[in-house]
């Protein structure tokens, strides 16, 4: 085993990567950039070396500066995280010509899956199941028409060599054939420096259920079943769960069987994840191999009991995996959900700022993975993901429960996130039924994104808080102010709040004649009345 690994990557997968490494007694060394010299990640590690500036372009992407850094302090591996260099087969290749261990797959694996049309060519040859579609190198106009043709529309232009949404489009008709044609190439070329598209049947309503691989070096390989991630914005998802509800086992066992296939067929090692379509007939296609571990791993870990990373270790110090497939089971359910520093109401759009509170409530089965703490700064540079919330249960209901408790019981101040956004997903009916598909967000926008009509109470309580807030300003700066109460202070107040999206509600609040008195809110034409007893318990000063 090794004695020494360095982290190749931030926030809280170098987190978590380094929490099991200090675990199974194994030093740490973190890299930073100048964005990051005092983060989390730097903290959770043994030793730490700076890699340069804020742009990950001059710092956490250059090769040469992570090995650098590698050999300098000692370390026998490199662990790549997710994103950043994780499925870059020259950075494997560089690992292994430094004399080093990378912490994954081989380099022939990842270059195998790293272009989606010569990836769908060998899924072909391993007789895993793909959406009808055409993959091939030609790319002329008459070529890609015809395939379009043939096809069938709805049909699906994407990137052959992205992800994340970009180089996508769909067309309804064969009139919006070449435009779309030509956008999603400029797009994948923008992109990622290739303007290959491919095209595919557009499944209206399908789920996104992926599969947990884990090979070894010894010729083992087993599924770890599945996780669905159907929840998603802008093509990126939001929340995940294990196992995929309404599952059968038939489907089940066909989808780990395909997905132990596809890492066979490229003679894969360590974690892996591959990538389904599920449409509403049961029907499933593939859609991509991720050569990494997932964010999403720890649903997985959940249900299974085992430690991923532990695993990526010992596979990559040349352990064998210690189970069969037969050895495997599902204990429960689990799901998790992506806080994000990020506006939903107005597009996701991300935000930056110091975090000024996080707290997450210590629950039992639930876990936070974070690489965010309070008084960190979520920068421009970098993915805003703060951290993961994870609940486990005996069923889903169980799970969703938890999970439900546990983001009401979350605070984040600072900064807009999406935490309120996350718990409406989570308490939606829809969501608790199962009704599961990639356009879940958008099929429920007018609930997700703006939630529902704040009820009187809710903006009373809110008024109250900017009544509590004035008080203690004034308190602060006057020296003759009594106990409680501001003789300067008017006795009656109105504040009115502007939704996002609505009308604007008018709050009229009447201070009580004495200390002890009731506060009379007007809120429209509804009366509320609050017993001064009940304000603390209401109202959050913090």
């Amino acid at each position: 085993m090794f004695r020494k690994i360095l982290i190749a990557n931030r926030g809280e997968i170098a987190c978590r990567i380094a929490d099991t490494a200090r675990e199974m007694g194994i030093a740490t060394v973190a890299v930073y950039s100048d964005a990051d010299r005092h983060a989390a990640h730097v903290a959770a590690c043994d030793e730490a070396v700076h890699i340069g500036p804020a742009a990950a372009a001059e710092s956490y992407l250059v090769i040469a500066k992570i090995i650098d850094a590698a050999k300098r302090t000692g370390a026998e591996a490199i662990h790549p995280g997710y994103g950043f260099l994780a499925e870059n087969a020259g950075f494997a290749e560089a690992i292994a010509d430094a004399g080093l261990t990378f912490i994954g797959p081989p380099a022939s694996a990842i270059r195998a899956m790293g272009g989606k049309s010569e990836a769908k060519a060998l899924m072909a040859e391993a007789d895993v199941p793909l959406v009808p579609g055409y993959h091939g190198d030609d790319q002329t106009p008459d070529v890609l028409a015809k395939a379009a043709t043939d096809i069938g529309f709805p049909l699906l232009i994407k990137a052959s060599a992205g992800g994340g949404g970009k180089g996508m489009k769909v067309v309804s008709e064969a009139s919006g054939l070449t435009d779309a044609i030509a956008s999603a190439q400029r797009e994948a070329q923008a992109s990622f420096g290739d303007p290959k598209v491919l095209i595919e049947r557009y499944l209206a309503t399908p789920r996104h259920v992926e599969i947990q691989v884990f090979a070894d070096s010894h010729g083992n390989c087993v599924h770890l079943f599945e996780r669905d991630c159907s929840i998603q914005r802008r093509h990126q998802k939001v929340v995940e769960e294990a196992p995929a509800p309404g599952l059968t086992d038939t489907t089940r066992a066909a989808m780990g069987a395909a997905a132990v296939r596809a890492a066979q067929a490229i003679s894969y090692t360590g974690a892996g994840t591959v990538e389904f379509l599920l449409d509403t007939d049961g029907s499933f296609y593939f859609m991509e191999m991720n050569t990494r571990l997932q964010v999403e791993h720890p649903v997985t870990e959940a249900i299974t009991g085992l430690d991923l990373v532990e695993w990526q270790l010992r596979v990559a110090a040349g352990e064998e995996l210690p189970f069969t497939q037969d050895d495997l089971a599902v204990d429960g359910h689990a799901i998790e959900v992506r806080l994000y520093a990020e506006d939903p109401a107005r597009g996701f759009l991300p935000q930056i700022g110091t975090v000024t509170r996080f707290d997450v409530p210590d629950m039992p089965f639930t876990r936070v993975d974070a690489g965010i703490r309070t008084g960190d700064m979520v920068t421009p540079n970098y993915d805003p993901m703060i951290a993961k919330l994870i609940a486990w249960g005996e069923d889903r209901d169980d799970a969703c429960r938890r999970l439900s408790e546990m983001l009401a019981g979350t605070r984040l101040k600072g900064l807009n996130g999406n935490l309120d956004f996350l718990r409406r997903v989570i308490d939606h009916p829809a969501f608790r039924a199962a009704d599961l598909d990639t356009r879940f967000i958008e099929n429920h926008e007018d609930a997700l994104l703006h939630g529902p009509e704040p009820s009187a109470r809710a903006l009373a309580d809110a008024a109250l808080s900017l009544v509590a807030h004035v008080r203690e300003e004034r308190a602060d700066t006057n020296p003759f102010a009594a106990d409680g109460w501001l003789c300067n202070l008017p006795r009656h107040a109105v504040f009115v709040f502007e939704p996002i999206k609505g009308e604007s509600r008018s709050v009229s609040v009447q201070y009580p004649d004495r200390i002890n008195g009731e506060w009379l809110i007007t809120v429209g034409d509804e009366l509320v009345t609050i017993n001064p007893d009940q304000i603390p318990a209401e109202v959050d000063r913090t």
